[in-house]
C-alpha cells in the first residue's frame, strides 16, 4: 500500500471514531419518555395545556412526531404520562416532608409549604390539572388527576384525625371541611397567582394564608 493509500486509510479512521464520539447515542425508552413528560411539563409553564400540540413538544425536544409516537401511542398516552409524573412527585415530596414529624399541626404546616414550593418549580401544572378536571370526557389522565386528589385528600385526612387526636385540633372541627379549607387555601393562592404571574409571590403569602387556616381549627387546650 503506498504512502497516499495510508494516508487516506488513516484519515478515514478518523473521521469515524470522531462521528462516533460525537453522534448522540439514542436514549433507552424508559429516558426517553422522562425525557418527553418534563417537555410537557415545561411547556405547560409557557402556554395553555390545551394548546400544546405533539408537533410543539417534538420541535421541544428536537425530535419528529414520528420518533414521539414511538414511545407514545397518542398524545392521550403523553398525557396520562404526565399527569403520573404529577403525582409520583407530589405525594412523593409530601410524604417525604411529613415523614417522621409529631405534630400533626406542625406536619400541616410542611405539606402546606411543599404544595407551594411545588407549584413555584412547576407553575403549568395547576392548569395542566384543571384542564384535565374540566374535560367533559373521562380520560385517562383525568382519573389519574382524581387518583392523585384522592391520595392528597387521605393524607390531610389522617392529619387532621391525628391532630384531634393529640388535642391540637379542636375535637368539633368537620374533618373533611377541614380538608376542604386546606385544598381551597392552596388553590386561592394559585388563582391568585395566575392573575398576577408571579407565582414566586406565594412563598411570601402561604405563611399567614395557612395561620389564618391553623387558627380556624386549632384547638384551645
Amino acid at each position: 500500500m503506498n504512502a497516499h493509500k495510508i494516508v487516506t486509510v488513516y484519515y478515514l479512521l478518523i473521521r469515524a471514531t470522531m462521528d462516533i464520539k460525537t453522534k448522540p447515542r439514542n436514549l433507552p425508552a424508559d429516558q426517553r419518555r422522562a425525557v418527553t413528560v418534563e417537555a410537557v411539563v415545561d411547556l405547560t409553564a409557557e402556554q395553555n395545556p390545551g394548546d400544546i400540540t405533539t408537533a410543539a413538544i417534538a420541535k421541544r425536544m428536537n425530535l419528529t412526531q414520528g420518533a414521539l409516537f414511538r414511545h407514545f401511542p397518542s398524545k392521550d398516552a403523553i398525557w396520562q404520562a404526565v399527569m403520573e409524573w404529577v403525582a409520583e412527585r407530589l405525594l412523593q415530596k409530601v410524604d417525604k416532608a411529613i415523614a417522621g414529624v409529631a405534630s400533626p399541626l406542625v406536619a400541616l404546616e410542611a405539606v402546606f409549604k411543599t404544595h407551594i414550593e411545588f407549584v413555584i418549580s412547576h407553575p403549568g401544572v395547576p392548569r395542566l390539572l384543571f384542564g384535565e378536571l374540566q374535560r367533559a370526557e373521562d380520560t385517562a389522565a383525568k382519573r389519574m388527576a382524581r387518583t392523585m386528589i384522592a391520595g392528597y385528600r387521605a393524607r390531610l385526612t389522617g392529619l387532621v384525625e391525628a391532630g384531634k387526636a393529640q388535642g391540637e385540633v379542636a375535637a368539633e372541627v368537620e374533618t373533611a371541611a377541614a380538608v376542604v379549607a386546606f385544598i381551597g387555601c392552596i388553590q386561592g393562592l394559585v388563582m391568585q397567582s395566575l392573575l398576577s404571574g408571579k407565582v414566586e409571590q406565594m412563598r411570601t403569602e402561604a405563611p399567614g394564608a395557612f395561620a389564618i387556616y391553623r387558627r380556624g381549627i386549632r384547638s384551645n387546650q
